[in-house]
This record gives C-alpha cells, sequence and structure tokens, in this order.
C-alpha cells in the first residue's frame, strides 16, 4: 500500500502538505473529493479508525451554514457519514492514510515525519 491523501486540492491546509511531502521527496496519491467523492466505505473505515467525530471539519464555512438541525445530526454516526459524503467540503483535510493503515489527519508535519 502507498501514501494515500484525501482532501480538496485548493484548499491551503492541503497546499501545505504537498509542499512538504514533495520537499520530503515523498511519493503519494492524492484523492481530491471535488473530482471522486468518498464513498460511504471509506468513510467507514476512516471512522472505525479515528471516530466519526474528528472527521467533521467543524472550522470550514460548510459546516457554519448548517442549521442548529442539521449540526445536531452529525451526533449519530450514520447521519454524520451520510452528511459528509454528500458535503465532502466538510471532511477534515488533510486525511493521510500511510502503508500500515495509520491515519494523521491535519496537517501534523512531526506526525507525519514521524511515519516516513
Amino acid at each position: 500500500m502507498e501514501l494515500k491523501i484525501y482532501g480538496i486540492k485548493n484548499c491551503s491546509t492541503m497546499k501545505k502538505t504537498f509542499d512538504f511531502l514533495d520537499e520530503k521527496g515523498v511519493e503519494y496519491v492524492f484523492t481530491d473529493y471535488k473530482k471522486e467523492a468518498p464513498d460511504a466505505n471509506l468513510l467507514v473505515k476512516f471512522a472505525e479508525k479515528v471516530g466519526f467525530e474528528k472527521l467533521i471539519n467543524k472550522k470550514g464555512m460548510t459546516f457554519r451554514k448548517l442549521s442548529e438541525e442539521e449540526k445536531a445530526k452529525l451526533e449519530s454516526e450514520k447521519d454524520a457519514l451520510a452528511t459528509l459524503s454528500q458535503k465532502s467540503s466538510m471532511i477534515k483535510r488533510p486525511i493521510i492514510q500511510f502503508p500500515d493503515g495509520d491515519l494523521i489527519l491535519g496537517f501534523d508535519p512531526d506526525g507525519i515525519e514521524s511515519k516516513l
């Protein structure tokens, strides 16, 4: 298995991640949620590793635009994963999946370096 990165290409946090990995000479495969929406199975696998709550980007505009009712639904794993599947810009970025299956969410240079 190779290093995989999931996110949205035009995100500033993604650009930091790409620059960091490129500087280190690390090869990776990138999946852009805007071009290839994440399927439910992938999100379930991520949730099993880190918990579905950590997958939700609560700092982004998409989350902030949700009604209180919609935000309340995110407390249920099933509803949260369905919402993330439909509104991929609400998924924490980047999600870095290492060859051993471990995940790092967000740009964490020390964490990434420790796994390389």
